[in-house]
């Protein structure tokens, strides 16, 4: 059975280390891609993206590196990497030779569904906890004065270009597409999560795992059989 990569973009504020821990947990024939973003990790230092459409042209070509620009590739993103590995999809498909055969998405309504209720711009405080009531999960290392100064910024940035984000085009893309939310996620329903089967003109599939919003912490192993049956591999 031959290798696929498993591109996987990041929630916000988290970064390449959550999917690392996925490959010891990864089923055979399935290679995890981690992608790296900018103002985090090794690339602390560097300036976070506040716009979707250029962190996914930023980082293809980090990506082709690693993967190579033909062949069968697939991908994942949860909340704002969804919308960043959609983005992804169309540019590997209109611009490398490689054929995008499932995109899977996480937490996240259809393309077109921007959210009402907004973090970006309140105060340090009121960020933080809106962020914490939008996902449903409150990070406690951000009550650490030290780690919410260092970690705020990018925070911030990545809530911004989630917030920000708009399409880049109206064309389904040429793939399947798998939507997975928490049961008892009450950011993404059911309907907004459904909303990914105009995105496609492939094929749609809607599943729903135990628990909330952030129920990909601890659902690696679900997750990853669900990319499995999506690639048509159990």
């Amino acid at each position: 059975m031959s290798s696929i990569p498993l591109v996987c973009l990041p929630f916000a504020g988290s970064g390449s280390a959550f999917f690392r821990q996925w490959r010891p947990v990864a089923p055979a024939g399935l290679e995890i891609v981690a992608v790296r973003l900018p103002g985090r990790e090794r690339l602390v230092r560097k300036e976070p993206y506040r716009d979707v459409h250029l962190a996914a042209r930023g980082v293809l070509p980090d990506i082709l590196a690693e993967i190579g620009d033909s062949g069968p590739v697939a991908l994942f993103g949860h909340s704002l990497g969804a919308v960043l590995a959609y983005e992804l999809a169309h540019l590997l498909a209109d611009t490398t030779r490689a054929e995008v055969v499932s995109l899977v998405v996480s937490g996240s309504p259809g393309p077109w569904t921007q959210r009402t209720r907004r973090a970006t711009g309140l105060p340090d405080d009121e960020f933080a906890d809106r962020v914490a009531e939008l996902a449903g999960h409150r990070d406690d290392a951000l009550r650490d004065p030290e780690v919410r100064r260092m970690v705020l910024p990018t925070l911030r940035a990545d809530v911004e270009m989630h917030e920000n984000y708009r399409p880049s085009t109206d064309t389904p893309l040429a793939a399947p597409i798998t939507a997975i939310r928490g049961e008892h996620d009450a950011l993404v329903s059911a309907e907004l999560a459904g909303e990914w089967a105009k995105a496609t003109s492939r094929g749609f599939t809607l599943r729903e795992l135990r628990g909330e919003h952030m129920y990909v912490m601890r659902s690696a192993e679900q997750v990853l059989r669900v990319v499995e049956e999506s690639l048509g591999r159990r």
